[in-house]
């Protein structure tokens, strides 16, 4: 079994800063590429940042000079720090990771049970 546990979601004003957590456990013998994903009420998923496992990154225009991913592999957890929070940015928040078990030979993506994170006055 692996599973993706999320934390750090909440309430916060425009203009204020929150990070998110998402750690990987269970059978990992690799995690390949880790996600931030997130939905708003009547809209579809969208990819709001990923990180390779080699360093490389990329984000959503909407969040760029906001949002930082980063990952510590060794702890096989990724992190969202979200600065300048915007209402437009409420949203859950869902974790993904492209991990491989042990004994298995392919990866294949998991998800966390998401975080709501909302930003109102």
């Amino acid at each position: 079994q692996v599973q993706l546990a999320e934390s750090g979601g909440g309430l916060v004003q425009p203009g204020g800063s929150l990070k998110l957590s998402c750690a990987a456990s269970g059978s990992i013998f690799s995690i390949r590429n880790m996600a931030w994903y997130r939905q708003a009420p009547g809209l579809e998923r969208e990819l709001v940042a990923a990180s390779a496992r080699g360093g490389s990154t990329n984000y959503v225009d909407s969040v760029k000079g906001r949002f930082t991913i980063s990952r510590d592999n060794a702890k096989n957890t990724v992190y969202l720090q979200m600065n300048s929070l915007k209402p437009e940015d409420t949203a859950v928040y869902y974790c993904n990771a492209a991990i491989k078990r042990s004994g298995n030979s392919v990866y294949r993506d998991y998800w966390g049970q998401g975080t709501q994170v909302t930003v109102s006055s």
